[in-house]
């Protein structure tokens, strides 16, 4: 005999359905993030020099004949079967990311009363991983152009910072006393300031700069090296070369390395301090910490990939940890703007 549902619990039903579906694919992002990382790391970018499929093939497998050629003619080339995997195993999951997303911009629509939430941050994700998927596609057909991997990096974050902005609005959250609300715009200054290192340590990534300086705190003996910053820093050039189609220089290398490690420095202060003043509030206290002890890591992982020339486990971990902050930050901006008058104690939920 079937049992007959009460409209709430239907309705608490849906919408913890919809919390745990944000949830999955917020957490697929953040693996995006990491393994897209590792695809750079292994130089496995040009694993299937074409797309979406490799070599015109669903997989792989269908195309072993032309990446054992494609090996055999150049046996240090960008091609090999491994690499090809790696390639596509990341396609395949950003596929999945893409259904997930279409399935939350449904359910976000068709259960928008029982929501009780606009649809309109869910439709707004649906466009933004379209986009994301246009640059994985640029990326291989510009042959891996530092611009396009550095935005489709910056894709993937921004991916991860609107999935963990409509996680939260899943969830019952501590109210915030009216006191904290003077940081928020505190807190959106860290976040731009997060955004524009997480760019040029993408810029340090696509253009393979990580190793330009091996010493630390100084770079090639000196706190202000040779350093080519036009060359470094034009933007519209292919891998490894200058505009004008020479290689790049090693001090155009030096200075890529040489202002991410120093803005880095400026972020970690910065981030710091507005972590030590937040997480005095109730509600805060948590992200804060977090954020305090992700700032550590990162500064760990950054000058372990110095110290040990690049290892790619942490190199991993170090854009894992880029991404953590991301999700933090805008947690916590989050929880100020849903900070609210006529609330002194803080800790009401809402």
């Amino acid at each position: 005999m079937a049992t007959l549902q009460t409209p709430g619990a239907r309705a608490s039903r849906i919408r913890a359905r919809y919390a745990r579906l944000v949830a999955v694919t917020m957490f697929l992002t953040f693996d995006l993030i990491m393994f897209g990382a590792f695809v750079r790391l292994t130089d496995s970018g040009l694993g299937c020099p074409d797309w979406p499929g490799c070599y015109g093939n669903a997989s792989p497998i269908g195309a072993r004949h032309d990446i054992h050629a494609a090996a055999t003619a150049l046996p240090d080339g960008p091609v090999t079967l491994s690499k090809a995997w790696i390639e596509m195993i990341h396609r395949y999951a950003g596929t999945v990311l893409g259904m997930l997303i279409i399935a939350i911009v449904v359910m976000a629509w068709r259960h928008r009363k029982t929501l009780a939430q606009s649809p309109l941050l869910a439709t707004v994700i649906l466009p933004a991983v379209c986009l994301q998927g246009a640059f994985g596609a640029w990326t291989v057909t510009h042959q891996l152009m530092p611009v396009v991997v550095t935005v489709h990096l910056l894709g993937g974050v921004s991916l991860l910072a609107l999935l963990t902005w409509l996680s939260a609005r899943q969830t019952t959250l501590p109210q915030i006393p009216p006191s904290a609300r003077k940081w928020r715009g505190y807190a959106a200054l860290g976040l731009v300031l997060l955004y524009a290192q997480l760019a040029l340590g993408g810029w340090v990534s696509t253009n393979y700069a990580a190793l330009a300086c091996l010493d630390f705190p100084t770079c090639h003996g000196e706190w202000v090296p040779d350093m080519d910053f036009h060359g470094g820093f034009s933007i519209l050039r292919a891998l490894g070369e200058l505009p004008s189609g020479e290689i790049i220089s090693q001090s155009a290398l030096t200075a890529i390395h040489w202002v991410h490690r120093n803005f880095a420095f400026v972020v970690l202060i910065y981030l710091g301090w507005l972590a030590l003043k937040l997480r005095r509030y109730e509600g805060l206290a948590g992200p804060s910490r977090a954020l305090l002890a992700m700032l550590g890591v990162q500064l760990l992982t950054g000058l372990t990939n110095i110290f040990l020339h690049w290892p790619i486990v942490v190199a991993v971990l170090h854009n894992g940890g880029a991404a953590v902050l991301t999700l933090l930050c805008v947690t916590l901006m989050v929880r100020l703007g849903r900070a609210r008058a006529g609330s002194a104690d803080g800790m009401r939920t809402i």
